[in-house]
């Protein structure tokens, strides 16, 4: 129970835990970020890029 007082009584605890929930805040962020779908770009706007290269 020392260690737990220690946590959450003491400057050190305090910032560690603050410190913790940051980078877990910040892991979950990044998680959104990286595995959301990319835009749909519109039929319109596919078709207005002009002639493309034949494919070998």
């Amino acid at each position: 129970m020392k260690a737990l007082s220690d946590l959450f009584s003491t400057d050190y605890g305090l910032m560690s835990i603050i410190g913790l929930g940051f980078i877990v805040c910040m892991g979950g962020f990044f998680t959104w970020l990286f595995t959301r779908k990319p835009p749909q770009v519109p039929e319109a706007s596919r078709a207005s890029d002009g002639p493309k290269a034949p494919r070998k």
